[in-house]
């Protein structure tokens, strides 16, 4: 009977280590699955990297939704966010 559940078990991990190896290839490079970068979005000092010339990375945008500030959000959803100077975008926006 241990052997049964030795082998049962064996089983059992090898299966969660391939799924978990097939969860990772399906995972959009760049972060967490399903995210996407939006530029234009963020608020002063909440982007979250990436923020252009005299900045660092995250919470270093110097304005409210600049235009190379990026933040992740839902993979799908970037355009269809408003602000006060247009919609999010995939790609950096010009200052």
């Amino acid at each position: 009977m241990s052997t049964r559940r030795h082998l049962i078990t064996a089983l059992a991990l090898a299966a969660a280590v391939q799924g978990a190896a097939l969860a990772a290839e399906n995972k959009p490079s760049g972060g967490k699955p399903g995210m996407e970068k939006c530029y234009g979005i963020s608020l002063a000092g909440q982007n979250d990297c990436a923020a252009g010339p005299g900045t660092s990375c995250a919470g270093t945008s110097k304005v409210n939704y600049q235009g190379n500030a990026w933040k992740k959000v839902p993979a799908g959803t970037c355009v269809t966010i408003k602000t006060p100077k247009g919609q999010g975008s995939l790609t950096p926006l010009k200052a």
